[in-house]
């Protein structure tokens, strides 16, 4: 009865302590601003560490190895009394099986990020009703790193977390902070949310998953049968994908994230059909051209 009950008890505990979803590493820079030194900045990133890391995002329990490793880097360009103009990147990454290489997975530059914050104020996170421009802006982010998490582990595996954040969109809408309506113009939260739940997309969403789960995660295994799955999904899928929907918001957040992983995917290990996958490469993302060149025959 004993070991019974200090079992629960552990088991109690350390659910606890590691049920939150993230690993996040907040940055807020003010080096721009000319105030980088103001108190406020540090208060900022300590209250937005906590309320990443410690906010309980989903239903789920995670174990500590299970944590999605992510980062939030926030450029404040100007601060005036309580009112803040920035940018935010927010990078993630999920490990690869049977190795220790964390490959990057979301990487998205929001240029859109204008909130007012007073130190101290409370960071409160409600799954239906706007609080703040601040909340909704990292909440967002948040249920757009478990959802592409989620898809390289299943097709359509972060479908939940895409709808909390298209909730967040749509009454955020109102709130009159960019980033949030078609409106906005292009390139913003709205276009990235609203083109992973269209099923005009869902070819890509397969990628994420083929990509990862049946690529990347069986190369240590079998480094050939991994890579030309890798090379399939670019010069087959990706460009079907392209074709359908052309230069799409997608396609550049996806070679933001793994521009620099194909390069060493394709620059060493069995050789595969490596004309094709650089043709497809530079039809793709020809912005990241001499990347691809830098991939040695």
């Amino acid at each position: 009865m004993r070991n019974t009950f200090l079992s629960l008890l552990l088991a109690f505990c350390f659910g606890t302590t590691f049920s939150q979803e993230l690993l996040c590493n907040v940055v807020v820079n003010a080096d721009q601003s000319g105030n980088a030194n103001s108190p406020v900045i540090k208060t900022l990133e300590k209250q937005l560490n906590e309320f990443v890391n410690n906010t309980k995002w989903t239903k789920q329990t995670y174990k500590l190895n299970e944590k999605i490793e992510c980062s939030m880097f926030i450029n404040v360009t100007n601060f005036q009394s309580d009112t803040f103009q920035a940018t935010i990147q927010v990078q993630s990454s999920r490990p690869v099986y049977n190795s220790s290489y964390q490959s990057p997975v979301y990487n998205f530059l929001d240029e859109d990020f204008t909130f007012n914050y007073l130190e101290y104020q409370n960071l409160i996170f409600n799954e239906s009703q706007f609080e703040s421009n601040l909340v909704s802006v990292i909440a967002f982010h948040v249920y757009m790193i478990l959802g592409f998490d989620a898809d390289t582990f299943g097709y359509k595996g972060g479908d939940k977390y895409y709808e909390q954040a298209l909730q967040i969109t749509n009454y955020s809408q109102g709130s009159g902070y960019l980033g949030w309506s078609s409106a906005d113009g292009r390139r913003n939260r709205f276009e990235l949310i609203d083109s992973i739940l269209s099923s005009k997309f869902d070819l890509f969403r397969r990628v994420l998953y083929n990509y990862h789960l049946r690529g990347l995660d069986i190369m240590e295994k079998n480094g050939l049968t991994g890579k030309n799955m890798i090379s399939n999904q670019i010069s087959v899928s990706l460009m079907k994908q392209n074709n359908s929907r052309p230069s799409s918001y997608l396609m550049r957040v996806f070679f933001d994230a793994k521009g620099d992983e194909i390069v060493d995917i394709f620059s060493e290990g069995p050789e595969v059909n490596l004309s094709r996958t650089l043709n497809a490469l530079n039809t793709l993302a020809p912005t990241l051209s001499l990347k691809w060149n830098s991939i040695k025959d």
